[in-house]
């Protein structure tokens, strides 16, 4: 059982949290880890773009210049590929990028992502995050205090707006919840810190 200290928004250990080998303990899995993250980035391609082959270019109605005697390779038309303003081989066409993953390799990615965090001392357990109202300085000073001032994902049990919005601003920093976390932003980010009922959650759900 991995223990860490719990600490308040002032960087003060206020506590300790003992973390599940179930899920912060295990041997990361980096084909698993691998494999989810470019399941992730393939999802998001919008997989728009798009080229004319030799048949959408216009033109082509009539042979470009003569076949012979002009020291030049033979030609019938203005769109074939080789030519300047001709079509595209095999050119790209709007396509879904998307494909699926069984639940067990994403489970085991997401547990292996949680696990190097663990074993690289990169996970920050805070008792709370609580702010009156949005203050970008004071969710600064707050990651400041716990050293977690470079790029860093909070991840908390439920959303809190003003500590979304605090954190919005801030280059490099994420909010997200433990049911919409996933391994990209974990890998991504330097630091993950997590709320103790976070903690809690994650292991409830992924228990």
């Amino acid at each position: 059982m991995a223990k860490l200290n719990v600490v308040n928004v002032e960087g003060k250990k206020v506590g300790d949290i003992t973390l599940s080998d179930e899920i912060f303990g295990i041997e990361p899995n980096e084909f698993a880890v691998q494999a989810v993250i470019k399941n992730y980035l393939a999802n998001q391609r919008q997989g728009t773009q798009s080229a004319k082959t030799r048949s959408e270019v216009r033109g082509g109605g009539r042979k470009p210049f003569r076949q012979k005697g002009t020291g030049r390779h033979r030609q019938g038309s203005s769109t074939d590929p080789s030519q300047i303003g001709g079509g595209i081989v095999f050119a790209p066409k709007p396509r879904s990028y998307r494909y699926s993953l069984n639940k067990k390799l994403k489970r085991l990615a997401l547990k292996s992502a949680l696990s190097a965090k663990v074993a690289d001392n990169e996970l920050i357990v805070v008792d709370e995050f609580k702010f009156t109202e949005p203050k970008t300085k004071e969710m600064i000073k707050v990651l400041s205090n716990i050293k977690a001032d470079k790029k860093a994902l909070i991840v908390m049990d439920e959303k809190d707006d003003n500590v979304v919005r605090s954190a919005h601003n801030i280059p490099g920093v994420r909010t997200a919840l433990v049911s919409t976390m996933n391994v990209y932003e974990i890998v991504n980010h330097y630091t993950l810190v997590l709320t103790q009922a976070a903690a809690q959650k994650i292991e409830e759900v992924y228990a």
